[in-house]
C-alpha cells in the first residue's frame, strides 16, 4: 500500500486507548532525545485521552482496521491548535503525518491560523512542519530542560 491509500476518518471516542498506545510508542522517540520518559504524551492516561474528544476534532489514519496515526485540533473562533500529530513508527517517513496535517487543517474550514508547538530538539517535527507552511514564533522553556518551539500557519484562502 502507499500513504494515498490509508484512509483516514474520524476518529470516535472508543478508539481512545489504541490512539493513546500509539501515541506512547510514537513518542518514544523524542523521550530518547530528551532522555526524559516523563513527556506528557508519555504520561497521558486513556481518561485524559478521551477528555480530548470533547473538544477537538480527532483524526486517525487507518491500515485496514489497525491505527497508524493520528491527529488533533482544538478551534477557537478563527484559530486551531493542532495537537498530538503521530505516527506509528513503521509508517513513518512514507508522508502519513503531511497528509493527516493537511487533512485537519482541511476539516476546520473557518480556522484562518494554524498553531502548535515541539520541543526545539525534534528537528524533523520542525522541518515537516515548515514544509508545511507553519514559521517559528515563538519559544519557551518548559520543564526537564526542554525547549518548545511554538509555531504558526496562516491560511492563505
Amino acid at each position: 500500500m502507499t500513504e494515498t491509500d490509508y484512509p483516514i476518518v474520524c476518529a470516535v471516542i472508543e478508539d481512545a486507548e489504541e490512539i493513546l498506545a500509539l501515541q506512547k510508542q510514537a513518542f518514544e522517540k523524542q523521550a530518547l532525545i530528551y532522555n526524559c520518559w516523563t513527556l506528557p504524551p508519555l504520561v497521558e492516561t486513556v481518561e485524559q485521552w478521551r477528555g480530548q474528544f470533547n473538544d477537538r476534532l480527532v483524526l486517525k489514519a487507518l491500515d485496514k482496521d489497525r491505527i497508524i496515526g493520528s491527529v488533533c485540533a482544538r478551534q477557537q473562533q478563527h484559530q486551531a491548535k493542532v495537537g498530538r500529530l503521530i505516527v506509528h513508527p513503521d509508517y513513518r517517513c512514507r508522508g502519513l503525518g503531511t497528509r493527516l496535517m493537511l487533512e485537519v487543517e482541511s476539516r476546520l474550514p473557518e480556522a484562518t491560523r494554524f498553531e502548535l508547538f515541539t520541543g526545539h530538539k525534534s528537528t524533523d517535527n520542525i522541518s515537516l512542519y515548515q514544509r508545511l507552511g507553519y514559521a517559528i514564533y515563538r519559544s519557551e522553556d518548559a520543564r526537564d530542560h526542554i525547549h518548545l518551539v511554538f509555531m504558526e500557519k496562516f491560511r492563505q484562502d
